[in-house]
């Protein structure tokens, strides 16, 4: 089976990403009853608002109208490999009767796919919920929704009915992007050290594989060395630095005073930024 969707039924009903054939159909005003889709999950995101996009040619006044799709809360998705993650998908628009319905696809690369539906909290905006996961489910030969082909830009197709049984398509009504979850770490040493003297700055980039549900040395990326000093709490970038064939990094810097040395990493088009904590150096005369 695909691991991107499952089949009808193949996962238990939560109440918004599962359905059944025939068990549970909602009826919604111009809906047939027993009509059900594929349920799936997926992450990351961007608030887009596109006015006419669910207007077809020649559309007559008062036909529903979707504006566009505001996918988590307008923040990208990143997922990791040991948590679910949860977010909100909204389709807004309008209908002389009002909005009734949504059915809310996601399609990303490399055939990445998910669906749900929900019932409109408003008469003009309509919220989905999807979860996604990369990480094994006990039990199950094929765990997780999603691989590392699956990261990158993912798009936002809605269908909306109205209370009156219209009901509009509206292809790209948004796009976000689902990104894997990067870590970093850092150690400044010596500690204490003299004034004038040579800090070493060492620490490791990683990030998530969708694959094999570890973590792993993220190769030839640029991270920013940053400080900042014991009473501020601002950090300014010093140099920046690649990663290793395995992610690791090191780099030397004069001590002037005392403070806090991090890496921070701002991420790709597939990798979430990640930040290390300010490891603390005390200098001395």
């Amino acid at each position: 089976m695909s691991r991107n969707a499952a089949p009808l039924g193949a996962r238990p009903s939560d109440g918004h990403d599962t359905a059944s054939p025939t068990a549970g159909a909602r009826t919604p005003q111009g809906r047939p009853a027993g009509r059900a889709t594929t349920r799936g999950v997926v992450l990351a995101a961007a608030v887009v608002l596109m006015a006419g996009v669910g207007a077809p040619a020649g559309a007559a006044p008062g036909d529903p109208l979707v504006s566009g799709a505001t996918v988590n809360s307008g923040h990208d998705v990143v997922v990791g490999i040991t948590h679910d993650v949860v977010f909100p998908v909204t389709v807004s628009g309008s209908d002389d009767s009002g909005l009734s319905f949504v059915d809310v696809d996601l399609k990303g690369p490399h055939g990445g796919f998910y669906t749900t539906d929900a019932f409109c909290e408003s008469t003009t905006a309509c919220t989905t919920v999807f979860t996604v996961n990369a990480h094994p489910a006990p039990g199950s030969d094929d765990p997780v929704d999603l691989a590392n082909a699956n990261a990158g830009r993912w798009t936002v197709d809605a269908l909306a009915d109205a209370h009156d049984g219209d009901s509009v398509f509206a292809p790209g009504a948004g796009s976000f992007s689902l990104k894997r979850a990067a870590r970093l770490t850092v150690n400044a040493s010596p500690e204490p050290v003299t004034k004038g003297g040579r800090i070493t700055v060492s620490g490791k980039l990683v990030r998530a594989n969708w694959d094999t549900y570890r973590y792993a040395g993220y190769a030839g990326q640029t991270v920013q060395l940053q400080f900042r000093p014991k009473d501020s709490s601002t950090y300014t970038t010093v140099i920046a630095v690649k990663t290793s064939s395995t992610g690791t990094l090191r780099t030397t810097v004069k001590a002037v005073k005392d403070g806090y040395w991090r890496w921070n990493f701002p991420g790709t088009t597939t990798t979430g930024p990640a930040k290390a904590a300010g490891d603390y150096v005390d200098v001395r005369p």
